[in-house]
């Protein structure tokens, strides 16, 4: 059963969920990892944006065949508020739960979201990062701060993402000509490492394969928890 910290309750309010954050950022180790990985897991969590039901995955991969090594996933509800720069606190909880189902410790895990990109420099990929004490980091989809130039079109091609005169993480090509991803740190990672493992994750897909087979899982998950419900 793999093992994490229990760093707080999430039993917080919006405004303690906040100050959590800031005071959490100060912990933060962003550095190059401490030894090759071997094993990559996604996370990822999907549910209706005003409904409490979350559903959560995490897959396991082999870094060097991308094949998957042991997904788990759970159905729970969730703890807190659908409030953006907050979602750790809705999502938490329910990865925390499928983590410890794992029989595979990942060296690295990618998270569906930001890490240092964050208006707090608190995304879930570095929230979460405190709490599995592993090297963790973030590949969004969409921006939730910082600006970026448009990288060049090639694959492997990336700019910076800068808040507040930061750099907080890239915006990166994953494919020729299609739309960047946005990477960035969590912890007990930096950024040019971040970039190096999700380039090596790649199945053809904009998306790694960590978090795009996370995705799949989360989604099957909800199909199958919503039919069996209606029965």
């Amino acid at each position: 059963m793999a093992q994490h910290l229990d760093l707080h309750s999430w039993d917080v309010t919006p405004a303690e969920a906040v100050e959590l954050q800031q005071q959490l950022r100060k912990q933060i180790r962003i550095q190059p990892l401490a030894s090759p990985a071997q094993t990559i897991a996604g996370c990822d969590i999907s549910f209706n944006k005003f409904e409490e039901t979350v559903y959560a995955g995490i897959v396991v991969l082999r870094l060097d065949t991308l094949e998957v090594v042991e997904k788990v996933g759970v159905v729970s509800s969730a703890p807190f508020p659908y409030i953006p720069g907050l979602l750790t606190f809705r999502e938490g909880p329910a990865l925390l739960e499928a983590w410890q189902q794992l029989q595979t410790e990942p060296d690295v895990v990618m998270f569906d979201g930001h890490g240092t990109a964050h208006p707090r420099r608190m995304g879930i990929a570095a929230h979460m990062g405190l709490w599995l004490n592993r090297p963790t980091f973030g590949c969004g989809k969409s921006v939730l701060a910082g600006k970026f130039d448009p990288p060049a079109p090639t694959r492997g091609a990336w700019s910076p993402m800068v808040h507040r005169g930061e750099t907080i993480g890239a915006a990166l090509r994953t494919k020729n000509k299609v739309n960047p991803v946005f990477i960035s740190p969590g912890n007990l990672i930096d950024l040019p490492t971040a970039l190096d493992l999700t380039l090596q994750c790649d199945g053809g897909y904009r998306l790694p394969e960590p978090t795009r087979h996370a995705h799949l899982h989360v989604n099957a998950l909800r199909r199958e928890y919503l039919q069996s419900s209606s029965q």
